[in-house]
């Protein structure tokens, strides 16, 4: 029986489940192409309609819908929708998606509670009586954002980018505006007005020293609470979901703590996640891993469709030449569109949807940040790297698969190109036999031609829009952009 996965609202999502599995999922804005999108319905008909129609199914083929944050009015076709609640949601995909047969569970989300506590044993997930009243760390995280002076829907993501200008910053004076007070976050009444007096009219530079200095307290503060849940529950095994796990230093944080022997961060631990988790609630079967390519995929046929409907010039070339035009485009200091296999359904490019540029290139800051992107000049961006790489360059967990940690590089000279300040942290996606064959290959040619098995990687998307989706998407992105090359399976365009 096929199972529906729905979130409704802003960052809705569809999954679908088929044959005891999760089989493909996709965010209502990537398919609309307007950023956390929802949809008129109430629920996301427009994400469900395409992973249907990749499947070759209809709406008459569902058997179950199982929906979250859908409104009430709001009764999508097909199967009438069970609701199920949003943390439950959250804690759902967390621990269906990890690789445990038991865990404890914790939720950080911007929907009050700010804080539950779940544990996971075999296919049931169960809350645990954990009271939570007043601020979650995801609310705090986003009131410091908002102190700093961002406003856009970014804001957490543009704090979080200044701290790792440096990463291992403290300040008394900033620990003194959180505590941890009888198992709850207790913030400085004036928190806003502090940090507004400090930040305002600083240097980037002491900006970014206030901003590490805020994350790290909040971060020392969920490891208070995590090691009560540790004490009390006793698992060795922790999954984390909701908003506050989108941060990678937090990942890190715990990851890196010792309070668990494992800790597992899903794809999408935010809410456009909510889909996989109630498509996984419905199969009710136990947790299981899932990839992260199941977003639409397009075959070869599609991709060549699309460009003789554009007329538009083009190369074919074998696999193999395929990975060396971009090798050879990267080495030049180019800014490479890489499109192969089923969308990424999280919020990290991570081999299928991809920008790319070589971390050996000097002014590959400025071209992404001027030219492409169009951010501040103090940002940085991801790497992706063979695991064997990774654990020889830098220091950070073991592993980053969904590029969800921050990781500081052993010899920062060698990777000064990509680094805004020489002590800067990095978010890296490890790379190792789960990923896409063809961008494994690519980081191994890539490291052959420049001696460094690593490559710049952010999403493939225009200004202000969501992940590209369809190889149209990808088209239209790479005219409208100050990309170099697109490479599309194994068709090339060029400028």
């Amino acid at each position: 029986m096929m199972i529906a996965g729905l979130n409704g609202g802003r960052d809705g999502a569809a999954a679908l489940a088929d044959g005891g599995r999760l089989v493909g999922v996709c965010a209502q804005e990537r398919v609309t192409r307007v950023r956390g999108a929802g949809s008129l319905p109430g629920w996301p008909a427009e994400a469900l309609d395409l992973l249907l129609q990749r499947r070759g199914r209809s709406r008459a083929d569902l058997g179950r819908s199982v929906a979250v944050d859908v409104p009430a009015g709001a009764q999508p076709a097909g199967p009438a929708a069970e609701r199920l609640d949003h943390h439950l949601a959250h804690a759902s995909t967390a621990y269906l998606s990890s690789p445990f047969t038991s865990a404890a569970i914790v939720v950080c989300d911007d929907e009050a509670p700010g804080v539950t506590v779940w544990t996971g044993r075999g296919a049931e997930v169960t809350r645990v009586d954990w009271p939570w009243i007043g601020l979650g760390f995801a609310e705090a995280y986003s009131r410091v954002a908002t102190a700093f002076g961002f406003n856009t829907a970014a804001a957490d993501r543009q704090l979080e980018a200044l701290a790792r200008l440096h990463p291992t910053a403290r300040d008394a004076d900033v620990d003194a505006l959180f505590s941890w007070r009888d198992g709850a976050l207790v913030a400085d009444p004036a928190l806003e007005h502090r940090l507004e007096a400090r930040a305002g009219g600083a240097s980037d530079s002491d900006r970014a020293r206030l901003a590490a200095a805020a994350q790290a307290r909040l971060g020392d503060l969920l490891l208070e609470l995590l090691a009560e849940v540790r004490h009390r529950l006793g698992d060795e095994r922790l999954c984390v979901g909701g908003s506050l796990f989108y941060h990678s230093f937090m990942n890190s944080r715990v990851r890196r703590a010792g309070l668990f022997a494992e800790v597992f961060v899903p794809i999408d631990p935010g809410n456009s996640g909510l889909a996989a988790g109630a498509a996984l609630h419905g199969l009710g079967g136990a947790p299981a891993p899932v990839s992260p390519f199941l977003g639409p995929a397009y075959s070869a046929e599609d991709v060549k469709a699309v460009l003789d409907n554009c007329k538009l010039q083009y190369s074919w070339e074998s696999e193999e030449g395929a990975a060396a035009v971009a090798v050879k485009a990267l080495g030049e200091g180019h800014l490479v569109g890489w499109f192969d296999g089923g969308m990424e359904w999280g919020p990290r490019a991570l081999g299928a949807r991809c920008i790319l540029a070589s971390p050996t290139q000097p002014y590959v800051l400025e071209n992404l940040n001027r030219f492409l992107k169009q951010r501040e000049p103090w940002r940085g961006y991801s790497l992706s790297g063979t695991e064997a790489a990774v654990a020889e360059h830098f220091d950070g967990p073991a592993r980053a698969d969904f590029m969800e940690c921050d990781f500081t590089p052993r010899d920062p000279q060698r990777f000064r190109h990509v680094l805004p300040t020489p002590d800067a942290a990095v978010r890296v996606q490890t790379v190792g036999g789960d990923g896409l064959p063809r961008f494994a290959r690519l980081l191994e040619a890539a490291g052959t031609a420049s001696g460094l098995p690593f490559l710049v990687n952010t999403s493939f998307n225009g200004f202000h829009e969501p992940i590209v989706c369809s190889p149209r998407d990808a088209v239209r992105v790479f005219y409208g952009s100050g990309l170099d090359l697109l490479v599309m399976h194994q068709f090339i365009l060029r400028k």
